[in-house]
């Protein structure tokens, strides 16, 4: 579509120092509304074609990871961009405040255990990576996990965080090594859409269960939150397992963009149904005069 920009625009190169105040925060793309929404259709159906070949190849998987500041869109855009994948192939595992249990393992172990079986897409809403977003921001948040050595805040130095960022950049290199292709969305949106979308929470009834006070909280460490970011996506964004910086400002152009991105990646793996046997034809032939 010429309309649409080149999708290297979002793409963060291996060992970029990312500043996210040089990301836009709106795509202004020279489309209408309708002709978005059109564009989108088409990719859903294009990702539900080509969904269908990567289960039944069974030789490769997809691992999507959304991450973003609260009220930037993750579960909507997960919901129109996977909308017509047929579900057996596509599930979504959203990470909230750890458990005890998971407290009580390494702090990838949660995220281990969702990561998609071949043939499968999996969407992790939230991540490995809020271990070095949120507990950055919000430190003291480590001391609950017993890490030997770590007794204060004043253990958790730099040093900590880069071996976070060797701890996940190795897993996700242990998992592309393994036929997982792994693609990291940052929905990128503006402080003044966030306040707007907050207050369309209070002000429409039907909005109210979504909104959290506690939002509002983290909304007053934006900055520590927006340093944390260009931290944890400068440190991660490998050619293997790449970062996006996505346009949030206006959902429509967001979710075309993911969907577009997600699409090429499928149709670079030239995938391609499994190639039936002499053996499996001379069975489907005898079949077919069995059925008749």
């Amino acid at each position: 579509m010429k309309d649409l920009k080149n999708n290297s625009t979002y793409l963060v190169s291996p060992n970029s120092k990312v500043a996210l105040e040089n990301y836009n925060t709106n795509a202004n793309l020279n489309l209408s509304k309708d002709e978005i929404e059109k564009a989108l259709q088409e990719n859903v159906e294009k990702l539900s074609e080509l969904q269908e070949v990567l289960y039944a190849s069974g030789k490769h998987s997809l691992l999507i990871v959304f991450q973003a500041m609260d009220a930037a869109g993750k579960d909507s855009t997960i919901e129109h961009v996977f909308s017509g994948v047929n579900p057996q192939g596509v599930s979504v595992a959203s990470f909230k405040q750890p458990s005890a249990l998971e407290l009580s393992h390494d702090f990838l172990w949660r995220c281990n255990l969702e990561v998609p079986s071949r043939g499968m897409i999996k969407v992790f809403n939230r991540s490995h990576y809020e271990e070095v977003l949120v507990t950055r921001v919000h430190p003291q948040y480590i001391l609950g996990q017993n890490i030997p050595g770590v007794d204060d805040v004043s253990d958790i130095d730099e040093m900590f965080w880069n071996n976070r960022f060797k701890s996940i950049t190795n897993f996700e290199e242990h998992l592309t090594n393994n036929g997982t292709h792994i693609l990291k969305f940052f929905l990128n949106v503006s402080l003044d859409e966030q306040k707007n979308r907050f207050l369309d929470r209070i002000n429409e009834p039907e909005k109210n269960w979504k909104f959290s006070y506690g939002d509002i909280k983290e909304r007053q460490l934006w900055p520590k939150y927006m340093e944390a970011y260009e931290q944890a996506i400068s440190h991660t964004s490998t050619k293997e397992a790449p970062w996006y910086i996505i346009p949030a400002d206006d959902k429509p152009s967001m979710r075309l963009f993911v969907s577009e991105i997600i699409k090429e990646v499928l149709n670079d793996l030239n995938l391609a149904f499994p190639v039936i046997s002499a053996q499996e034809i001379a069975d489907m032939e005898q079949a077919k005069k069995d059925l008749a």
